[in-house]
């Protein structure tokens, strides 16, 4: 008997006071690292907007039959209604202007701070000939720019906006002629901006006209963005009929402008690319410039950034 005893007290030192397995007000780590994962109203809002988003990986015919993308697992795809939606309601550009959809990194959101995407356009102006290619001054054309974009500058500020300056090429021009593909890139910031932006272009000839690749990320992802880009050229081509070789005089337009003007964005301004203009996305001190005119978009709202 007193060996029982002995044994129930042992086990009743053992079990826990029940005061210990009633939950606490707190709840219980769990329930409080849920509540530490709650979403921020910002962050719900990006994540909301972000499952509308229906991207495409794989083989994706650009609209029109103009050219195919093999689009692999480390990018993916928007149509064009589904990258106005990025460009318009988050990036802060106006509509109306018409791409050929949009690509994307696979490992960053479109939203982020790091991320960054390529806007894809198409201009059926005629055959660009070549000729010219080699015989550009690029360092007085880049003098060219500055002076033109500080000039535009008076129209940006009478419309509310901050000025635009134009640093100089991040990346030099130089021209494939074997592919036919022209690589760029400028380095730009709008004044107050917490960083430079960079713009990388890349340019592919074809049979009628020309097809535009416009990677817009912060001006320091510069290596991680020519390598990439690198990629996408390798992955996007014009369709057979649509190509630089298949250009028959006797039928086909001739472009009244050469590589030169490509560079310069004159042939931009001319076909409204540049509507698609300068989006400023102040998400973690970020800026990322499409083209001319900043405005803010659903981040900056979301941050609750007026526009003056």
């Amino acid at each position: 008997m007193r060996a029982l005893l002995i044994v129930c007290l042992c086990l009743l030192a053992l079990a826990p006071p029940a005061s210990a397995s009633k939950k606490k007000p707190g709840g219980s780590k769990a329930e409080s690292s849920k509540k530490e994962k709650e979403l921020s109203p910002e962050e719900a809002a990006a994540a909301a907007f972000e499952s509308q988003l229906e991207y495409k990986r794989g083989r994706v015919v650009l609209p029109g039959d103009i050219a195919t993308l093999d689009v692999p697992d480390n990018f993916r795809y928007l149509s064009p209604e589904q990258a106005d939606k990025i460009l318009v309601e988050a990036w802060g550009n106006p509509p109306g202007t018409k791409t050929l959809g949009m690509l994307f990194p696979s490992d960053v959101s479109p939203l982020a701070e790091e991320g960054w995407g390529v806007v894809i356009t198409y201009s059926e102006d005629g055959h660009v000939d070549d000729g010219d290619a080699g015989g550009i001054d690029y360092d007085e054309m880049l003098k060219q720019m500055k002076e033109d974009t500080a000039e535009n500058n008076k129209e940006r500020v009478k419309q509310g906006y901050e000025p635009l300056t134009l640093h100089g090429w991040a990346a030099a021009p130089h021209y494939d002629a074997s592919a036919h593909k022209l690589y760029w890139a400028r380095e730009l910031s709008v004044a107050g901006a917490p960083q430079h932006t960079l713009n990388y272009d890349v340019r592919i000839l074809g049979r009628k006209g020309v097809l535009s690749f416009n990677a817009i990320a912060p001006a320091s992802r510069l290596g991680d963005i020519e390598e990439s880009m690198k990629q996408v050229m390798a992955f996007s081509d014009f369709n057979a009929g649509q190509r630089y070789a298949d250009f028959d005089s006797k039928t086909d337009n001739l472009a009244a402008y050469g590589i030169g003007a490509l560079v310069a964005g004159k042939v931009a301004a001319k076909v409204g690319f540049f509507k698609l203009i300068l989006g400023a996305i102040l998400a973690a001190k970020k800026l990322v410039i499409v083209a001319v005119v900043a405005i803010g978009g659903i981040i900056a709202r979301l941050l609750g950034r007026k526009k003056d």
